[in-house]
């Protein structure tokens, strides 16, 4: 197994209600989960290969909750890798050397009967996780915008999180909400709906605590 290791920030936008019952072993708020997720590396490494300063993101969705399976995802790989970064970040994404069901990722793409070809496209993000703010996109293809709930009185921004000891995506999220959009083999558009920003430090055994 090739040795890797990323640490970086999340931004993933659902279908779900803000808080998603899926991240506390409910069903999602509609029955079914699509999402779309933006990733920035701000280190790593894949073997030999750096990854520092590299993005990707996705969108996946499944017709019912995610442990049922049938997903299908789609990849959006950074064109500013080379053709060996490139496959070590779809490799990543699509849990290859990986301990099975260690990283939120292996666990998607476990639960996906089809993964279609990796877009090679650009892709900026620009997140603030204290601030619960992003805008990302992955130009062709997808499109997050992220920001605080308000408080329906008073209209200021909802400090909330989820903190899950064990989790395999995080161990702590900041929670708001999103707009989102994405095109071609996995289309979708999300308004106003659960969002969480999120440190991802994690190598081939599953997350690091």
């Amino acid at each position: 197994m090739i040795d890797w290791e990323i640490h970086g920030q999340m931004l993933s936008n659902c279908t779900c209600a803000y808080g998603c019952p899926c991240q506390f072993n409910a069903l999602p708020t509609y029955g079914h989960c699509h999402a779309v997720c933006f990733l920035q590396l701000d280190d790593g490494h894949f073997g030999g290969e750096k990854l520092g300063g590299l993005n990707l993101a996705f969108a996946i969705a499944w017709p019912g909750a995610v442990h049922q399976g049938r997903g299908k995802m789609q990849p959006l790989i950074d064109e500013r890798g080379t053709a060996a970064q490139r496959a070590a970040l779809l490799s990543i994404l699509t849990g290859q050397e990986t301990d099975p069901m260690m990283t939120v990722f292996s666990i998607y793409t476990a639960m996906c009967e089809t993964i279609h070809p990796p877009i090679h496209t650009k892709i900026s993000i620009d997140l603030d996780l204290g601030a619960r703010r992003g805008t990302c996109e992955a130009e062709g293809a997808a499109f997050t915008r992220g920001e605080p709930v308000l408080n329906p009185v008073t209209q200021k921004p909802l400090s909330a999180q989820i903190v899950l000891p064990n989790g395999s995506e995080y161990g702590h999220a900041e929670v708001g909400r999103a707009w989102s959009e994405s095109s071609g083999a996995v289309a979708m558009k999300l308004e106003n709906t659960h969002a969480h920003w999120c440190e991802i430090h994690m190598n081939q055994h599953g997350r690091i605590k």
